[in-house]
Formats: structure tokens, C-alpha cells, sequence
């Protein structure tokens, strides 16, 4: 098999001239027709030197703003995004109704009131099926990892093999995550010392009590991470959105089970947790539970 070799920036635009690109081409133009009129309206009444001073700037603002990029992002989008993030509100609360005011009656503070937190997910079934109102549904599933760098030339082959066939499986958007976190050791311990005295043999029980306390001085002395595969895939909206993405994890479980990777539906508990976990990650909980929309929320373990 011939290989064929990917360009590292595959969203980067198709270049019309001199290498560059649509985008940057109307940059450059804006910019020099931007320049030609300050010309036009200074060159008469100001000596060449202000004129100068005055034009220098608007061509190399424009200059970089179509060639400079970091990240495999123009200067142009970041400084979109920067005015974006400066101009919209930096505290967001769950508000579906909208935030409201405080009375005119009340002695507060008049201080900018945080905007409405508007996130995708609109309910979650118990099947954990994730309702994206407009766009469609998703299933999140649990991917398990493998050690690709142990493996022989072969095996490596057959593991690209088989995950290019579920790539090119795939009819509708996926979204493979993987994240990294702290890995609570303490919690672990906790729990294998819990369960030790009911082991069938004392030498089982002293050998988990052991590892309890392996774990516990591992936790103490560095950081240890888990690292976890999440892999979302979503579907447009339909009356059948629930059989067909059950399906498509059915046949994306089947896929990479030749490779060598478990892939396992979330179900909504599961579900909540994750989204929990991704908006912050810090955050130590207990189990997730789930509200209707008349009782009060609680927080706590306990």
C-alpha cells in the first residue's frame, strides 16, 4: 500500500494567489484601499513625512492580520474572538427563562448581570440518549485505550486497519475526546478497603490492604492521572433518533473490537456525570442525580 501523506493544517483555505488565500486576498485589499484613501485626502495638505506615519500602521495592521497565524488560526479570527470574549459577560448561570433583575425596592449594589448559560443538551433520557434540541441527539460512549507503541509492525498495521474501517464507517458527525485528569487514589483505597474483609481468604484480604496502602503513598507523594476515551456520536433530529444511534454504537462496538478497543453506551447517570466532569473537572462529586423541573436542587454528600 503506496502511503499518502495528510498536510498537518487540513482546514487551512485553498490558496488563488501568490499563496494566499480568498480570505487574506480581501484583507490585503481592504488594507490597500483603506491606505489609498488616507493617501488620496493627505497627500495635499500633509509633507510626505505625516503622510508616512499615517499609512505606515493601516498596511502592516493589515499586512498581519492576513499573513501572521498561531495555532493554525489567523490573526484575523483571533482578534474575533478576542473582542468576543471581551464584550460578552464572563458569569453565566442556568437560567432558561432569563435572568432577571433585582427590584428597584431592594438596596443592591448596581452591578452587570450575568447572562444566561446556554449549553446544548436540553434533556437526557434515561437510555442516555442527550436531546440537542435543534441539532439532532447523541449517545456518548466509553472507549477503552490500548498500547499502540507494545505492539509489533503487524499488529500496528491490523490496529490502523481496522480503525480506518470505522472511519470510513461513519455517516453522520463523531467526536472522539480524550481527557486527562487527576486520579482520586484516596477514593480507590478507600473503597478496596472497604470491600477486603469480605474476600473468601485472609491472605486475599491482607494482599488488598496492602495495595490500599500502596495507593495511598502513591497519592501522597505525586500526581497520577487517568486518562479517559469518550467517543459522542450525533444524529439528525427524527422520530427514530434513539433506535439509530443505539444502532450506530452497536456497529461502531462491533468495529473496533478488531482493533482491540471496548466501546460501551453511557447510560443517563453516566451521562450527566460526564458533562459534569467537562465543565469542571476539579470538582469532586458524589453520585449524580436527577431533578424534575418542580423540585428543588441539592447538593452534598450525604
Amino acid at each position: 500500500m503506496k502511503p499518502v501523506r495528510i498536510p498537518a493544517d487540513i482546514d487551512r483555505e485553498d490558496p488563488l494567489l501568490a499563496g494566499l488565500s480568498a480570505r487574506q486576498l480581501a484583507i490585503l485589499a481592504v488594507g490597500s484601499l483603506l491606505a489609498w484613501t488616507m493617501y488620496s485626502a493627505l497627500r495635499a495638505a500633509a509633507p510626505p513625512a505625516v503622510t508616512a506615519a499615517v499609512l505606515l500602521p493601516v498596511l502592516l495592521s493589515a499586512t498581519a492580520l492576513a499573513l501572521v497565524r498561531r495555532d493554525g488560526l489567523g490573526l484575523d479570527k483571533l482578534v474575533v474572538v478576542a473582542l468576543r470574549h471581551v464584550t460578552s459577560a464572563h458569569r453565566l448561570v442556568p437560567a432558561p427563562r432569563g435572568v432577571v433583575p433585582a427590584p428597584s425596592w431592594v438596596d443592591a449594589p448596581k452591578t452587570r448581570l450575568p447572562a444566561p448559560l446556554r449549553l446544548p443538551p436540553t434533556a437526557i433520557s434515561e437510555q442516555g440518549v442527550v436531546d440537542l434540541g435543534a441539532d439532532g441527539a447523541a449517545v456518548v460512549c466509553r472507549a477503552s485505550s490500548l498500547t499502540f507503541g507494545l505492539r509489533t509492525h503487524g499488529e500496528q498495521e491490523a490496529l490502523v486497519a481496522a480503525f480506518a474501517r470505522f472511519l470510513d464507517s461513519l455517516t453522520a458527525p463523531a467526536q472522539i475526546t480524550v481527557r486527562a485528569g487527576l486520579a482520586d487514589l484516596d477514593r480507590m483505597a478507600a473503597d478496596i478497603e472497604g470491600s477486603a474483609p469480605t474476600l473468601p481468604h485472609p491472605e486475599l484480604e491482607r494482599a488488598a490492604l496492602e495495595h490500599a496502602r500502596f495507593l495511598r503513598r502513591l497519592g501522597a507523594g505525586r500526581d497520577v492521572l487517568r486518562r479517559s476515551v469518550l467517543v459522542t456520536l450525533r444524529q439528525a433530529r427524527g422520530s427514530d433518533a434513539t433506535t439509530t444511534l443505539h444502532r450506530r454504537a452497536a456497529e461502531a462496538a462491533s468495529t473496533l473490537s478488531a482493533a482491540g478497543i471496548g466501546l460501551s453506551v453511557l447510560d443517563g447517570e453516566e451521562v450527566a456525570a460526564a458533562l459534569l466532569e467537562a465543565m469542571d473537572p476539579d470538582e469532586q462529586r458524589c453520585a449524580v442525580g436527577r431533578s424534575s423541573e418542580s423540585e428543588p436542587v441539592r447538593g452534598g454528600c450525604g
